[in-house]
């Protein structure tokens, strides 16, 4: 027996492991198709029709999921993006502008990513409703620059928002005070695709409610669902039919995507007379970004490679500052017809991005997901453009929100930029630690927002608050250690500082 058994499992593994594999798979897919089926009978009348176009676009990524394998590139043929095929920001502003850029202003829309809620930062509801600046959110700002525009020359820039099912009722309430704005917002929802359990790969939902103890059964599966919802709305076509041409896409919490007129004249005006169906802004990498996405030729197709692709004996390589260089921004121009055309061939490939998430419960789950700057590939005649670092100011952290509420930065109708008082183009390295994560506790801390115009690098880290009118020049590090608590007093000038101890500040 032993020997047959030994046969057996050779055999197997050099003939018949493809095809036991194969066998596996079909019966996974069956299997999901029939869980996906009861779900679907439980839809009621007026949620059937976005429900199965949504479990249809599941089933698609969930085929494509148990068909790949591991990293999805062959380290050996990446190879650097030949020189033209990453422009020089300088060189597309040097072109200058049109007499009449109202033309080309009203060929556009903006698109602002806004999916994601504020539980990062200890916020509950949308991310793009916390308070950025002057009580103004990430919302009022977007709105402000994109009116301002549209006042300036007379034109019809649309906003358009990509909500989740997580941020799409509180957005919508809060649409309602912009109504005398003269920005015309849409807004449509991306897809709701079922989290899948890590042992069984069946989806954990049973039915199609996604509210109460429901909520964790369901994700919106990342920005790179665009494509499809934004065709799937209808807004697509609507937009076309309006003579709109391009989207210019980005996160609503990157601060520094607005709208680039000359970016955007390069796309309409293009110098050799052949459009960019896709444009990518980059900008140089620091230390700070070595995870982000690069852009790379592959398969002589300018391709966008993000740290889970890389085979983890290159991930070293791919985060050298000296080889890879530049990191994708997320501020995507696109044009809507080839969206149209790529999308009614079912042509637009991203690889998927499996995302690990261990549910309060403590159930291990895995969602399926795409990022939009991965269909780069998909385009005809892409384009990166490497701008300055000012067009990338996300606000991921409480760090960073530090950094775009104090006199670094100065607004001027919704757009922050760099205070000319500053001597070093350059953004301080801010690194607050667990006490400041959430942003009450945050704003707590601070009774009013530091000077840092002279900072090069702060970090705090425990029980620590500051007074008012604090100046922090140079290198600060505060430490308060467990059971300590450090009051800087209103004031105070802390320059090339290291605090430490105990330092408390006596109410007289």
């Amino acid at each position: 027996v032993f020997i047959l058994i030994e046969d057996f499992s050779k055999a197997m593994s050099q003939a018949g492991s493809s095809q036991f594999q194969e066998v596996i798979r079909q019966e996974l897919e069956y299997s999901m198709k029939v869980e996906l089926d009861k779900i679907l009978s439980t839809a009621s009348s007026n949620e059937l029709e976005h429900t199965k176009k949504d479990l249809e676009g599941f089933k698609k990524l969930f085929h494509r999921f148990l068909q790949e394998k591991g990293p999805s590139v062959d380290w050996g043929k990446i190879q650097r993006p030949p020189e033209d095929s990453i422009q020089p920001y300088e060189k597309i502003k040097a072109r200058g502008l049109p007499d009449n850029i109202a033309s080309v202003l009203n060929k556009l829309v903006v698109v602002k990513l806004n999916g994601g809620l504020g539980t990062s930062m200890g916020c509950k509801g949308p991310k793009s409703l916390i308070g950025v600046r002057n009580e103004n959110t990430f919302l009022d700002l977007t709105v402000q620059q994109i009116e301002h525009l549209n006042k300036s020359y007379s034109t019809d820039v649309p906003l358009v928002l990509m909500n989740s099912f997580n941020t799409d009722d509180d957005t919508k309430k809060i649409l309602q005070k912009y109504s005398h704005s003269r920005v015309k917002i849409y807004t449509f929802n991306q897809s709701r695709y079922p989290r899948i359990n890590k042992e069984t790969l069946l989806p954990i939902a049973k039915d199609v409610s996604y509210s109460g103890e429901n909520t964790e059964c369901w994700y919106p599966p990342g920005h790179g669902d665009i494509y499809a919802s934004f065709y799937n709305s209808g807004l697509l076509d609507n937009l076309i039919a309006e003579g709109k041409e391009y989207i210019f896409v980005s996160n609503i919490d990157n601060l520094g995507a607005t709208v680039d007129l000359y970016i955007l004249n390069h796309l309409m005006n293009p110098p050799n007379g052949k459009r960019c169906e896709f444009v990518m802004e980059v900008t140089n990498k620091t230390r700070a970004d070595v995870k982000g996405g690069t852009l790379t030729q592959y398969e002589n197709k300018l391709r966008l490679v993000e740290i889970a692709q890389v085979p983890k004996a290159h991930v070293d390589e791919f985060k050298s500052v000296s080889k890879f260089k530049i990191f994708n921004t997320n501020n995507l121009w696109i044009a809507l017809s080839a969206i149209k055309r790529l999308q009614e061939k079912n042509a637009i490939d991203m690889e998927i991005i499996v995302n690990p998430k261990t549910l309060d419960g403590g159930l291990n789950v895995i969602q399926l997901e795409t990022a939009v700057g991965a269909a780069i590939k998909s385009f005809e005649n892409s384009l990166g453009i490497n701008v300055p670092r000012s067009r990338f100011l996300p606000v991921k952290t409480t760090s960073d929100l530090l950094l775009v509420m104090s006199n670094l930065y100065s607004l001027n109708a919704g757009s922050l930029t760099m205070s000319e008082k500053r001597e070093f183009p350059t953004v301080p390295l801010v690194k607050l630690g667990s006490s400041f994560t959430k942003v009450q506790d945050y704003l707590r801390r601070f009774e009013s927002i530091p000077d840092m115009l002279e900072l090069d690098h702060l970090t705090v880290s425990g029980d620590v608050t500051f007074g008012k009118n604090v100046s922090l020049k140079g290198t600060v590090i505060i430490i308060a250690n467990h059971g300590d608590r450090i009051d800087i007093p209103a004031g105070a000038v802390l320059e090339n500082k290291i605090v430490s101890g105990n330092l408390r500040i006596l109410d007289h």
